[in-house]
């Protein structure tokens, strides 16, 4: 009887000593952790700049006041980072990311180097929403779409799997202009770099609002023609620049380019890994809401020439169901856009 009551207490102990670990709260997890928010692209590119304002005010809202830090690790047209975040990142709330928002529409696609489910992660939010751009030198004598089917001329890219290549080689596929990619770059900078060396001529996929803020001198002084913007609808200040999907010459390229362009609405996002505990990204979702609302984040942000509209983890979640939903007939037509060696271009 004595040796049965002691195990009982031994039991009941441990029990007690495993409760409590159990019923970790967000607060009591966090407190004292660092959380490394992972970006894409290399420092001072603008998911990293983006990220690093980000770091400054977002850690007051969530529960146990975490220190956060930005890790960048660039390469492989973002695929390097979403890759590592899917497969090798603590899955426990101490690690998130800022990627290029076109993965879904890579990994519908087929596209190289996608290792990962987007369904799986868990969305936080996105921030901003600004078109995307496609542009050349003006000492490339290319002004318009129209020129870039009679001329070659060579762009940066940073991978296949970015919209540095994906939107020249879109359109190289459905309306026969002569891009030349040149993928390699680890980011934004590099490829500036090789602009200003003339080892490029332009380049594709940078936000008009990351255009303005870190290259202002190329607006005013004409240095870059922006041929082709890409997003649901035209941005102020680039009125005349005609749509991505409004280049196309039939309905079905244009439905084609509208899929291609859809991640433009998802901002600059951040998402955690698959497999977060609920309470845990909830609370992060619910950080990053608040972050937004912050007036001191709004501040900061507008100093850094940052957009202040967002979008929720939630919304965030279903725009990413909705692309890998989209009809399979569609998808393989923007497969064989994005990857010429599939199937004939969408006529």
């Amino acid at each position: 009887m004595g040796r049965t009551i002691r195990l009982t207490g031994a039991t009941a102990m441990l029990g007690l000593a495993l409760g409590p670990a159990c019923a970790e709260t967000p607060a009591e997890f966090f407190k004292g952790k660092t959380v490394s928010v992972i970006a894409s692209t290399a420092a001072g590119g603008p998911y990293d700049v983006a990220a690093r304002v980000l770091i400054q005010y977002m850690p007051r809202h969530i529960p146990g006041t975490p220190t956060l830090v930005v890790r960048n690790m660039p390469g492989g047209g973002h695929m390097r980072a979403t890759n590592y975040l899917y497969s090798q990142a603590p899955r426990d709330g101490t690690t998130f990311a800022t990627v290029v928002n076109s993965i879904a529409v890579h990994q519908a696609v087929g596209g190289a180097g996608a290792m990962y489910d987007a369904r799986k992660f868990g969305w936080i939010g996105a921030i901003g929403q600004s078109n995307l751009t496609l542009y050349v030198t003006a000492r490339s004598g290319v002004t318009s779409i129209a020129d870039m089917k009679k001329r070659e001329v060579m762009i940066g890219a940073t991978g296949v799997g970015s919209g540095t290549f994906i939107y020249a080689n879109a359109l190289n596929q459905i309306l026969g202009t002569k891009f030349k990619l040149i993928s390699g770059y680890q980011g934004y900078p590099e490829i500036d770099m090789a602009i200003e060396r003339g080892e490029s001529e332009g380049m594709g996929g940078r936000s008009y609002r990351a255009l303005v803020q870190e290259r202002p001198d190329w607006l005013t002084k004409k240095t870059i023609q922006i041929l082709t913007q890409v997003g649901p609808r035209r941005e102020a200040g680039l009125e005349d620049v005609p749509l991505m999907e409004e280049l196309g010459e039939t309905d079905q390229q244009r439905q084609v380019l509208r899929f291609i362009s859809s991640p433009t609405n998802a901002g600059r996002p951040y998402l955690a890994p698959p497999e977060v505990p609920a309470d845990r990204l909830e609370a992060l979702r619910a950080a990053f809401v608040a972050t937004m609302n912050d007036k001191d984040y709004a501040a900061d942000a507008v100093k850094m020439g940052l957009d202040l509209p967002y979008r929720t983890g939630a919304a965030l979640e279903a725009e990413v169901n909705d692309v890998l939903n989209t009809p399979p007939a569609l998808i393989e037509q923007a497969k064989a856009v994005m990857d010429p060696g599939e199937a004939p271009a969408p006529k």
